[in-house]
């Protein structure tokens, strides 16, 4: 392994990463196997290593934290391996090269504890070794939530905060953003699985849904990476959470690109440093526009200045220095450490040289614009410092205390959890019960301008903040990539718009469904509706089904051209009979108005002429006054007109059996019979109309029933059996009188008044039998016209049969209007 020592008084440990990744060798099982071999050294990660040297050299250098003490440190490279991470702590707890457990060989110098690794899956293994031991360790960059369960990693602190946070920055952005189907990939070890989970529950939790799931590794075939680039073509998903660590991911962006499949947003969580020297031009292409999560960094005041100090001088102090100058040079120091760097030379490389100015390129290199997690390994720094400064510092008496030669880690880590810290810039810092900070997060973007990498904070995560600030975005400043010009959307199905609701597919997830028109009389205002809403009993939905309107009022009005055409009838009809009625009393002493009974006569004119004026009852809006009035006062005038028609059948066919003097039917000419039949009929008729108010009256009502887009404003009629039973009565009549009429049709005469009365009560019994289906297949205000019809229609039969033949007499033939033409005439019979 690749170790660097800084001597000093006092040792702190550090494992980091310095490669991006690792040869596993294969075992032939015929020989000895062969260690890990690291590959891709990187100058990113190299700088978290100089951020810790840094900061020791400001410790070292400062008069006021650990005088006279000097801070050293030990570093190994977990080159992104479980397994090399493991051998890495070992070796550095026991003190040599090949680790020997349970033993510490640290001659000169006691070790307190360890800063590293940067990625969670690296930091387990070395936390269950240290929990064992109770030797500290502070990651810096370490985020799994699991980490921060005491029972299991007791000595494990970190100067980031615990993902636990960073599920509900995740959550929230994904929210902002109106994303509702998103994929995921998360990197194929015990983190990424418990992250992935924890991610997913949160997303979930919010009513969104994670279209898929997919693993991926940086030990994953082609074919293996070929099939996930497939899972994320066919996605309808544009939006990805990339929850990995960067190695892990560099074969899929590439394979990303060759496949053109350059068109998906990527969100990603603080496990995926941002970091442009790491991939290929082809990734940055995939990459565009992605918006990730990062520690809050803080300035390190003299850290640019510290980089420009680099050099690779024979007594240089700087770790990894030589790696760093080939990398940084694209060149080779003529073999000299390959062996154990495990790097390779080529041909076409150039020899190193100290020569050369390295200034210039320190921005590109170092990609100071970013600072995050050296700027939390150059905070583990100061912890170590500030809790040894307490543990060293101390008065005598303290049982805390320790002195430079017999300090123990676990007193050094119970000196860490109590112990604030401050960097020279900076708040003061403290770790709480789980050895975590608060929780605080830069949100960042990737531009691609022109060719050029570059990373723009765009917002913050503080979940301490006050309601309403906790996420903070200007979305503005994020650039999308060429495909989205404003914030993509990301959606199993299109919203639903107001008016329809959502109804969930079988088996997918729920934020797959189809929208589907709410019911008539139901209506939704809001998009993507669960469920539709019951509009109010006097309301209704429009077409569109997004809002309630008032419903139709229908009545039968005098503004409605049926009503106008109903009135105009009515009114003309009643005119009609006035007029007659007036003719009769001017031609009241000639032998027709004689005839035929001009008491009766009038009496039945009167009834007409309220008969027709009484459809004006139905007409309009109804009333409590309106209601009584139709059905009773239609009734008793109809009852009337019938039982004068009676009255007047009765006394015809009397009439003409009392041709002798002395027939005894003589005394039953007179006055008596009609006026009692009308007074009877009369009083039978107010008797059930009387029963009728008193038992059930008629009111009105708004009818919902019939339609439910209208209100229909109508008569209850109360209990039906009182409206049967008084058209029943004038059913009654009607029949009574048209067969006493139609019995005296034949008598003698030549104006015989009888066949008049048989075709009037025809007329008049064929329009109510054909009322009764009519007004049963009806509603609202059809069924009223559909009655006033039938009153018109009714007392028109009886006015133009009985009465226009007399005014055809009276008008136009007067020569008939004398005794001898009415009489009873053989030859005029014949």
């Amino acid at each position: 392994m690749d170790t660097f020592t800084q001597p000093g008084d006092i040792l702190v440990g550090g494992i980091f990463l310095v490669y991006s990744g690792y040869n596993f060798p294969s075992v032939k099982f015929q020989e000895m196997p062969k260690p890990i071999s690291c590959k891709g050294f990187h100058i990113r990660y190299y700088r978290d290593v100089l951020g810790l040297k840094f900061a020791v050299d400001e410790i070292n250098n400062s008069p006021d934290l650990l005088p006279n003490i000097t801070l050293g440190f030990i570093l190994v490279e977990s080159c992104m391996s479980e397994l090399r991470a493991s051998e890495s702590v070992m070796s550095l707890l026991s003190g040599v090269e090949n680790p020997v457990p349970q033993y510490n060989c640290h001659k000169t110098s006691n070790m307190v504890g360890i800063v590293g690794d940067m990625a969670s899956a690296l930091s387990l293994p070395i936390a269950r070794i240290l929990g064992v031991h109770h030797f500290p360790q502070i990651s810096h960059g370490a985020s799994s939530s699991a980490l921060s369960n005491k029972v299991n990693f007791p000595s494990f602190l970190r100067t980031v905060s615990s993902n636990m946070f960073q599920n509900i920055a995740l959550s929230q952005l994904i929210n902002l953003f109106g994303w509702t189907w998103v994929g995921m990939l998360i990197v194929d070890n015990d983190v990424g699985e418990q992250g992935g989970r924890a991610i997913r529950a949160e997303i979930e939790k919010n009513g969104r849904c994670v279209a898929f799931s997919e693993k991926i590794h940086l030990s994953y075939s082609k074919k293996k990476i070929l099939r996930v680039v497939e899972i994320i073509r066919q996605s309808s998903a544009n939006v990805i959470i990339l929850h990995s660590t960067e190695p892990h991911v560099m074969a899929l962006f590439d394979a990303l690109f060759d496949e053109g499949v350059i068109g998906k947003i990527f969100i990603s969580s603080v496990s995926f440093t941002i970091t442009p020297g790491l991939f290929s031009r082809k990734a940055w292409k995939v990459l565009n526009g992605t918006v990730g999560l990062m520690p809050k960094t803080r300035p390190m005041p003299g850290f640019e200045s510290f980089l420009q100090s680099l050099h690779p001088a024979s007594n240089s102090t700087y770790p990894f220095i030589k790696l760093f100058w080939e990398t940084a040079f694209h060149c080779s120091w003529s073999g000299e450490g390959m062996q154990e760097t495990g790097a390779t030379s080529t041909n076409n490389q150039s020899l190193c040289t100290e020569n050369v100015d390295l200034k210039m390129k320190i921005p590109e290199l170092f990609e100071i614009y970013d600072l995050s997690y050296t700027y939390h390994a150059y905070l583990a720094g100061y912890a170590y410092a500030h809790a040894l400064h307490a543990l060293l510092m101390c008065q005598p008496a303290d049982r805390t205390c320790a002195n430079i030669s017999s300090i123990q880690p676990w007193q050094v880590l119970y000196s860490l959890k109590k112990t604030p810290f401050r960097p020279p810039s900076g708040d003061t810092i403290t770790f709480d019960g789980n050895g975590d900070v608060s929780a605080s997060y830069d949100i960042v973007t990737i531009r691609i301008v022109n060719g050029e990498f570059q990373l723009v904070t765009v917002g913050t995560f503080n979940p301490d903040a006050k309601a309403g600030h906790v996420i903070d975005v200007n979305t503005s400043q994020i650039l999308w990539n060429e495909r989205f010009s404003k914030v993509p959307q990301s959606y199993c199905s299109d919203s639903c718009p107001p008016g329809y609701r959502k109804v969930a597919r079988q088996g997918q997830p729920s934020c797959c469904f189809d929208c589907v028109l709410c019911s008539a009389g139901d209506i939704t205002n809001i998009t993507d509706a669960a469920e539709c809403l019951r509009c109010p009993r006097d309301q209704w939905s429009n077409e569109e089904r997004n809002q309630c309107i008032p419903k139709i009022v229908e009545f039968l009005s005098y503004q409605e051209p049926l009503g106008i055409m109903l009135v105009l009838i009515a009114t003309g009809s009643s005119i009609l009979a006035l007029g007659i009625l007036l003719l009769f009393i001017r031609f009241r002493e000639t032998p027709v108005i004689k005839a035929t009974n001009r008491e009766l006569s009038y009496i039945l004119l009167v009834s007409l002429i309220l008969c027709f004026l009484c459809c004006l009852v139905f007409i309009g809006q109804p009333s409590t006054i309106t209601c009584l009035l139709r059905q009773t006062f239609f009734s008793l005038i109809f009852s009337i007109s019938l039982s004068s028609v009676l009255a007047k059948t009765i006394m015809v066919v009397l009439a003409f059996k009392t041709i002798t003097l002395n027939s005894p039917l003589r005394k039953w000419l007179g006055p008596t019979i009609p006026r009692s039949i009308v007074g009877l009929c009369s009083v039978l008729q107010i008797s059930i109309c009387s029963a009728w108010f008193h038992r059930s009256p008629p009111f009105p009502t708004m009818n919902t029933e019939i339609a439910n887009y209208k209100i229909i404003l109508e008569c209850n009629e109360g209990q039906k059996v009182f409206f049967y039973l008084s058209l029943g009565f004038l059913g009654f009549l009607a029949m009574i009188s048209f067969l006493v009429a139609f019995l005296g049709r034949n008598l003698p005469g030549s104006f015989n008044e009888a066949k008049l009365i048989t075709f009037s009560m025809l007329v008049f019994c064929s329009v109510w039998i054909s009322f009764i289906p009519a007004y049963l297949s009806t509603s609202g205000k059809y069924t009223v016209a559909v009655q006033i019809f039938a009153i018109l229609a009714s007392s028109a039969g009886l006015l133009s049969c009985i009465f226009l033949p007399k005014c055809y007499i009276i008008l136009l033939r007067p020569e008939r209007n004398n005794r001898q033409f009415l009489g009873v005439n053989k030859d005029l019979r014949h």
